[in-house]
């Protein structure tokens, strides 16, 4: 392979000035908006639902900008995900705000929930997110972030989901998931409830080829599929100066006819202009094969979450969640989601405590313990200072 060159591989999508005049087109009332979908734009119909959705899609989870909301618009990408928890509810706000001013019919929006202790609460909470969006329902909503059979088929979430669609909350009803994908996507086909499914896909997962069969059989019968952390930690390296070349690990995902959309997290109109180019054009270049092809040799930032690492660790720690923790804070740059998730796993101050030797290992490479210790500062950071 030639000699790595840094200044190609931060080429990821060029992004010229013409594109990012796009914010004055931006002050232009929405309220006379009408759909100015470019006509070459690559969509994809949303397995049996009947949403034909743009191949890029915008994930809200990190993106605080009405701008980029509404340049999305313009560029033709209609399909908008955010969750009841991302960014303390304010995701949902902001797009709710936005979103009032365009006509229902011209976007998609999805939301998610996660599992709660009863339907009721459930309902609950759906109803906070509706509220927030200022919308009567949601075209698609998810079950949070499942990563096993069982709590996939919980039967009162799954009565909970039916009820919102029965009342008119929900068109459309998922799960999403961030590991052990085959597993919860099979289980999504045997449910008969679930429509879409959101899963993580990426180039870096040691299990691809297992999730694109599963991907194929759940598309095969009617499943529409979402994917997520298509970007593989953003980074290749913690001090960020490699970054993955995001048209190229767009592409790579895509060329998967069976995926039907992609919600990569965008946060500013450069990174959408550079996005937005792969809507029309799915073909590597030959700056994107050298890169990707670089990137795959690269340990990364990407946990694969197959928990093969659990089994060794003396402390049972819950690794791929820390894992994952420690992709949003030094990939992402989501240092307050990483630190809620740290939290939610209610590990001391020094997990790793008393243990001479880290006897986990990880299929990977990755220097389990370092990565541990450094993640779980976080807990110990006001929330004001992070991002």
């Amino acid at each position: 392979m030639k000699p790595f060159d840094r200044r190609n591989f931060l080429k990821t999508g060029a992004v010229s000035i013409a594109g990012l005049a796009i914010g004055k087109e931006l002050k232009a009332s929405p309220k006379n908006h009408h759909s100015s979908e470019p006509s070459r734009v690559i969509t994809r119909k949303l397995g049996n639902t009947g949403i034909q959705i743009p191949i890029v899609s915008l994930g809200v989870g990190r993106c605080d900008s009405p701008a980029v909301v509404k340049g999305a618009l313009k560029l033709g990408m209609n399909h908008f995900d955010t969750a009841h928890v991302y960014q303390q509810g304010n995701s949902e706000k902001m797009l709710g705000e936005v979103l009032k001013e365009y006509p229902r019919e011209s976007f998609t929006i999805a939301t998610k929930v996660k599992t709660m202790n009863s339907k009721e609460k459930f309902m609950e909470t759906l109803d906070t997110s509706l509220e927030r969006l200022q919308m009567d329902y949601v075209d698609i909503l998810y079950l949070h972030a499942k990563n096993n059979r069982k709590s996939t088929l919980d039967a009162e979430m799954l009565e909970a989901l039916k009820m919102a669609k029965k009342l008119g909350k929900a068109k459309h009803l998922g799960v999403s998931t961030h590991s052990n994908e085959p597993e919860v996507i099979q289980a999504a086909i045997d449910s008969g409830v679930y429509e879409v499914v959101l899963t993580s896909v990426n180039f870096k997962q040691e299990h691809s080829a297992q999730l694109k069969e599963k991907i194929a059989e759940a598309a095969s019968k009617g499943i529409g599929i979402v994917g997520m952390k298509v970007m593989a930690g953003g980074y290749m390296d913690k001090e960020k100066l490699v970054p993955v070349n995001y048209t190229a690990a767009l592409k790579w995902v895509l060329q998967d006819e069976n995926i039907h959309t992609t919600i990569p997290s965008m946060v500013n109109l450069e990174q959408l202009m550079n996005n937005a180019s792969v809507l029309q054009e799915l073909e590597f270049n030959e700056q994107e094969k050298n890169d990707l092809a670089f990137a795959s040799e690269l340990e990364g930032l990407f946990c694969n979450a197959c928990s093969n690492c659990v089994k060794n660790c003396t402390k049972k720690l819950p690794i791929p969640g820390l894992m994952r923790a420690y992709m949003y804070s030094y990939g992402y740059g989501e240092t307050q989601k990483a630190k809620a998730l740290v939290e939610s796993l209610a590990l001391n101050d020094n997990p790793c405590q008393n243990c001479n030797t880290c006897k986990a290992r990880c299929v990977k490479g990755f220097n389990i313990a370092e990565k541990i210790n450094d993640i779980n500062r976080l807990k110990r950071i006001p929330s004001e200072f992070l991002t």
